[in-house]
């Protein structure tokens, strides 16, 4: 078997991997503090709404999304999408999640540069996205013919890792924002203040792991194409 191949197929097991771990340690997390009530008796979308009030922030919708664990904040619609867990929730996660969302809200109403960068990025993403479904294979396979079309692998690939290493610091930030306020408020206090922190800590690694995997597989291919240029 290609040693190359055998390279490319461990760090995508390897991501896949870390990845998978830490998915289920997540999903792991949220339900252990879903069994944590709140002691205000708050659901997620009460949460959510307290926090846009607390900042000042009126022309936020909040909504209530489908499925488990997909929960976001929409800057081009500003509204807040909270799973039906979430949304109806009356635990530590479903606090945790809906004060993180609305901190996204908090970055897009203060103009947080990050955010900003990310969301104009979003679209070269895209872009980038749809064309690697395609490159990475022919990229390898006209490696020696063509290594220009790796070229252009890279630099689309480079673009979603950037794109991954943006989102660090936009989640990272967000999280902050909703612990700050949980703990300044006292929506949640002692057990249930350590269970929102531990639970968003789990969900920011999700992050983590993606941008990792993203940059070791863009050295990968960087290793490839320069090794073809000797």
């Amino acid at each position: 078997m290609d040693t190359n191949y055998m390279i490319y197929m461990a760090i995508v097991g390897a991501g896949s991997m870390i990845g998978g771990y830490v998915s289920n340690t997540l999903k792991s997390k949220f339900a252990k503090y879903q069994q944590v009530g709140l002691r205000s008796g708050l659901t997620g979308k009460e949460v959510a709404e307290d926090m846009l009030k607390y900042y000042n922030i009126h022309d936020v919708r909040i909504v209530q999304g489908q499925g488990v664990l997909t929960d976001h904040y929409n800057p081009k619609t500003k509204t807040v999408s909270l799973s039906p867990d979430v949304y109806n929730g009356r635990n530590v996660s479903a606090a945790a999640v809906a004060s993180h969302e609305c901190g996204h809200a908090v970055q897009h109403d203060i103009d947080y540069p990050m955010l900003q960068v990310r969301s104009q990025l979003v679209p070269f993403v895209n872009m980038a996205s749809k064309a690697l479904s395609v490159l990475m294979m022919v990229a390898f396979m006209m490696l020696d013919a063509f290594p220009q079309l790796m070229l252009l692998t890279i630099i689309a690939f480079a673009t979603t890792s950037l794109f991954s290493l943006v989102t660090l610091p936009v989640e990272f930030d967000a999280s902050r924002r909703a612990l700050n306020w949980l703990d300044e408020t006292g929506v949640a206090q002692g057990a249930e203040y350590e269970g929102s922190k531990d639970a968003l800590k789990w969900a920011a690694m999700t992050y983590v792991a993606a941008a990792l995997s993203s940059i070791l597989m863009l050295l990968y291919l960087i290793y490839q194409y320069a090794g073809r240029r000797r």
